[in-house]
């Protein structure tokens, strides 16, 4: 699956302008972003919003189907916050489709954040090293995800590999 999206309107923010979206970004996923004294931008990349800090894509904000908006780290903002809530861990087997743009299949789900819950977006990592794969929708909560066995628990939105990834700053 190919985007051809590309990064628009790339302009500095200041933190006070920001500070809503990060403050939910944090209480969502239980983190501290310690973005004080860093370089912040915002830009555009196709439908979405990013905040890069230190010209790295770190968060973005997304609509769901219902055009509510979210905001959630990208992959390269979990490397730096491997302990956030809303997580999904996967096999080893699971990793190749992942990284191939792959929804995520409940087969290969091993464990889950308890406090997900279906339309919640989430951060898929492997079973062994805790290091991000994808990002996507939760189409099933955190039970569901770990208990079954048939369907697809996760609608993947961003993946190791894909544009956003390999976007140089």
């Amino acid at each position: 699956m190919t985007r051809d999206w590309s990064m628009k309107k790339r302009r500095p923010v200041r933190r006070k302008k920001i500070a809503p979206l990060l403050k939910t970004l944090e209480s969502d996923l239980g983190i501290d972003l310690q973005v004080d004294g860093a370089f912040l931008e915002m830009a555009e990349y196709g439908p979405w919003s990013m905040v890069l800090v230190d010209k790295i894509a770190k968060a973005i904000e997304v609509q769901n189907q219902e055009r509510e908006r979210f905001v959630f780290l990208t992959l390269r903002g979990f490397l730096d916050h491997d302990n956030a809530g809303k997580w999904v861990e996967v096999d080893h087997g699971a990793i190749p489709f992942l990284m191939k743009g792959a929804d995520c299949m409940v087969a290969g789900v091993h464990a889950a954040d308890a406090s997900i819950e279906v339309g919640d977006l989430v951060w898929i990592r492997d079973m062994t090293h805790k290091r991000p794969l994808a990002i996507g929708w939760a189409t099933m909560n955190a039970e569901e995800l770990t208990n079954l066995t048939k369907g697809k628990g996760i609608n993947t939105l961003h993946w190791v590999g894909d544009e956003l990834w390999g976007m140089e700053s």
